[in-house]
C-alpha cells in the first residue's frame, strides 16, 4: 500500500484518530479532548473543548520558540514602487498595538470588524490583530461598489471598518474612503468607528463625525496579548460572490482551521517551515487568508504580500522578477495568471532573465486548469505545475497532488486525488453513486473534515439548503465531474455548465479544453446558449495571443473541426466570436452565466466582482452583430 494510500485510509477510516495526531502539531493553550463532536444542528464540529489563539500560532509562537528575527512578511509592491520586510517580532508588535488600537475602541472577544483595504501589510496586520482579540473579522475586497459593501456591512453588523485612502489598479488611483462613506450611508447597520490609513498616493478627508486616523490611533494604543479562544470560536466571516440578493457568509472556525492549514503545508505544498511561501491573490479572497496570511505564518515561513499583477506591473515577467528576488521555494496562483502572461510573452522570453533555482513547485488553483496553460507554464518554467481544487467554504484543498506524502504522476485536466480528510463521492441526480468515467455532481460525504464551514453567519437554513438537503449524508459541492479509472478526479465546472445539446449532456469545461489547444489562443470560454431546435448549443469566446494575426472565418472552422474530432458531432460547436478579453471576476473566474444571459437576452446584473465592466460591452456588441 502506497504513503497515500495509508494515509488516506486512516482519515477515512478513522477520522478522530488523524485528526487527533495533526492537532498535536499546533500550539494549544489547552489540548482538546472532544476531537470530533456533532452540535445541536448536526453540524460536526472539531476539537470543541480545545482553546487557542490564531494570531499566537502565527507570531508570538514563533518568537517565542526563538525565530523571531526570521522574515515573516515581505510586501513587494511594484505599483507604489515599495518594498518591506518584517520579522515575526517587528510583525508580532505591530499586530499587538493594532489589536491595542481596536480594544481602545470597544472591540472585543466575537465583536466583528470590517476590513475594506488594499494589499498592503497592514491588511494582513489589521487580520491578525483581530484574530488576536478574538474578534471576527470579515474582509471585503478593496475597491467593492458602495452596495456591495453596505449589504455585507448590514449583514456582519461590524463595530469598526477598517479601511485605507485608496487602493491602485494599474496606474489608477482609487479613493476609498468616498466609497466608505456612500456604503455606511446606504445600509441600516452604523459602525462606531471608521480607522483609516493615510496611503501618500491619495490622502483622504476625516471629516465624519465616525472617522479616526490609523497612525495617530495606532501610536496611542497599548499593546494586547492573545485572547483565548475556543476552537469552534469563528475567525472570519468571508462573503462569497454573489450577482443579486443576500451575500453569503461562509464562517470559519479557529480550531480546525489552523490544523487543517498546518497539515495542507506540508502533506501538500511540501515546504518547509523556514521557506518562502508566495500566493498570489488578494487578502478579499479566501486564497488570500490561508495562503498568504494564515497558514505560512502558522507553519512559520516567509509569505510574500504582492501588490501588483502578473502583467503590465510593468511587465510580463515580475512574477519571475519577484520569485528570483524573494527565493521563492512555492508560487501559488490561478490559471488566468499564467495565461496573461502566456499571451504577451508567448516565448516565455521574461523567464530566461531571472534565475529560478530556488522555486520548487508552481501551485494554480481557483479555477479549471487547462492543459495548454499547464503545460506552457511546465515547459518555459521547467517547474512541476501541481493543480489543486477547493472552494471558500473548504478554505483549504478538497483534491491536489499531495507531494509532500507521495508526489503522483500529473495528468492533465485533473486536480490528482481527495487528500486525505476528504471522502468524494460521484452522485447521479437521484443521489446514487456513480461509478469511473461517470459525470455527475462531486459530493463530498461527511463528516467534513475541520476547517470546513459550519454554518452561513446568521443563515443556517441557507447553508442547510444550499449545501446539505439535496443528497442526505453529503456537502454538495456544487461542482460535476467523475473519477477516472485510476481514482483521478476531473472537475468539469460548476454543474450549470454543462449543457444540455439535443438531449445529450456535455461538458463546457471539455470543450474549452479541446479549443485553447489551438496555438493561436492564449485563452477561451465556451457557454451553453438557448436553441429552440436543440435546447441548448455551445458558444466559444477566444482570446487570441498577442501579435498572431488569423482570419477570423479560417480559426473558426479550425476549432469547430478540432471540437468535432476530439468531442464528436454531438457537440454541435459551430460558432467561436474572437473578442479582446474575457469577462472575469477580480479573482480570475470568467463569468460564464453573465456571458449567457447577455447571448439568450436576458435581463443580468452587473456582478459587484468584475474586473473591467468594459469587457461585458464588447460581448454583447459582437453578439448583437
Amino acid at each position: 500500500m502506497s504513503a497515500y494510500q495509508k494515509e488516506y485510509l486512516l482519515a477515512k477510516e478513522d477520522p478522530k484518530q488523524f485528526w487527533q495526531s495533526q492537532a498535536e502539531n499546533i500550539n494549544w493553550f489547552q489540548k482538546p479532548t472532544k476531537i470530533l463532536e456533532f452540535d445541536n444542528n448536526g453540524i460536526e464540529r472539531w476539537f470543541s473543548d480545545g482553546v487557542l489563539n490564531t494570531c499566537w500560532l502565527a507570531l508570538d509562537y514563533h518568537c517565542e520558540q526563538g525565530r523571531g528575527d526570521n522574515v515573516a512578511l515581505i510586501y513587494d509592491s511594484p505599483v507604489t514602487g515599495n518594498k518591506s520586510r518584517y520579522t515575526y517580532n517587528q510583525l508580532r508588535d505591530q499586530v499587538s498595538k493594532i489589536a491595542g488600537m481596536l480594544a481602545s475602541k470597544g472591540v472585543g472577544k466575537g465583536d466583528r470588524v470590517i476590513i475594506y483595504m488594499p494589499m498592503i501589510p497592514q491588511a494582513a496586520m489589521a487580520m491578525l490583530a483581530c484574530a488576536r482579540l478574538g474578534a471576527i473579522h470579515s474582509v471585503v475586497f478593496g475597491g467593492f461598489a458602495p452596495h456591495e459593501l453596505a449589504v455585507r456591512i448590514d449583514d456582519a453588523q461590524p463595530k469598526i471598518i477598517l479601511t485605507a485612502s485608496c487602493g491602485i489598479e494599474f496606474t489608477t488611483v482609487i479613493p476609498y474612503k468616498p466609497l466608505v462613506d456612500k456604503a455606511i450611508e446606504k445600509s441600516n447597520w452604523k459602525p462606531d468607528t471608521v480607522i483609516v490609513y493615510q496611503r501618500p498616493q491619495c490622502l483622504a478627508e476625516l471629516t465624519q463625525s465616525y472617522d479616526l486616523d490609523w497612525n495617530q490611533a495606532y501610536e496611542q494604543a497599548q499593546p494586547h496579548s492573545c485572547v483565548p479562544v475556543l476552537s469552534t470560536d469563528p475567525l472570519y466571516i468571508l462573503y462569497t460572490s454573489g450577482t443579486t440578493g443576500k451575500p453569503k457568509g461562509v464562517v470559519r472556525d479557529n480550531g480546525g482551521h489552523a490544523v487543517a492549514l498546518k497539515y495542507s503545508m506540508g502533506a501538500i505544498y511540501n515546504i518547509a517551515e523556514d521557506g518562502v511561501y508566495w500566493a498570489v491573490s488578494d487578502v478579499g479572497w479566501v486564497l488570500g487568508h490561508s495562503y498568504i496570511v494564515y497558514a505560512p505564518l502558522i507553519h512559520g515561513c516567509t509569505s510574500v504580500l504582492y501588490e501588483g499583477k502578473p502583467i503590465k506591473t510593468p511587465d510580463a515577467g515580475v512574477f519571475w522578477r519577484v520569485c528570483a528576488e524573494h527565493k521563492v521555494n512555492v508560487l501559488f496562483a490561478a490559471p488566468t495568471a499564467f495565461r496573461a502572461i502566456k499571451k504577451e510573452d508567448s516565448e516565455g522570453t521574461q523567464i530566461k532573465k531571472y534565475d529560478l533555482s530556488p522555486l520548487q513547485v508552481i501551485f494554480m488553483a481557483g479555477e479549471r486548469l487547462d492543459s495548454p496553460t499547464m503545460n506552457w507554464t511546465q515547459e518555459k518554467t521547467g517547474k512541476p505545475i501541481i493543480d489543486n481544487w477547493w472552494q471558500t467554504e473548504t478554505g483549504w484543498p478538497i483534491v491536489a497532488n499531495p507531494i509532500g506524502i507521495e508526489p503522483m504522476p500529473v495528468k492533465a485536466g485533473s486536480s490528482t486525488k481527495p487528500v486525505p480528510g476528504y471522502h468524494l463521492d460521484i452522485l447521479d441526480g437521484q443521489g446514487e453513486v456513480l461509478g469511473p468515467n461517470q459525470q455527475g455532481f462531486i459530493a463530498i460525504k461527511r463528516p467534513m473534515p475541520p476547517s470546513c464551514l459550519p454554518t452561513i453567519w446568521r443563515n443556517h437554513d441557507r447553508f442547510k439548503s444550499g449545501y446539505l438537503n439535496q443528497f442526505p449524508g453529503y456537502y454538495i459541492s456544487g461542482d460535476g465531474g467523475y473519477f477516472d479509472s485510476d481514482g483521478y478526479l476531473y472537475i468539469m465546472g460548476r454543474i450549470d455548465d454543462v449543457i444540455n445539446v439535443a438531449g445529450h449532456r456535455l461538458s463546457t469545461g471539455e470543450m474549452e479544453e479541446v479549443v485553447a489547444g489551438h496555438p493561436a489562443i492564449a485563452e477561451c470560454a465556451v457557454v451553453g446558449i438557448s436553441d429552440e431546435l436543440k435546447g441548448q448549443l455551445p458558444l466559444g469566446l477566444i482570446v487570441l495571443k498577442d501579435g498572431v494575426k488569423v482570419s477570423d472565418i479560417e480559426l473558426e472552422k479550425e476549432i469547430i473541426d478540432v471540437v468535432r474530432e476530439k468531442i464528436g458531432a454531438v457537440a454541435c460547436f459551430k460558432q467561436a466570436l474572437v473578442v479582446e478579453r474575457l469577462p472575469k471576476t477580480r479573482s480570475g473566474k470568467i463569468l460564464r452565466k453573465t456571458i449567457r444571459q447577455i447571448a439568450d437576452g436576458e435581463e443580468y446584473t452587473l456582478p459587484s466582482t468584475i474586473d473591467d465592466p468594459t469587457s461585458l460591452n464588447e460581448i454583447e456588441k459582437i453578439l448583437e452583430r
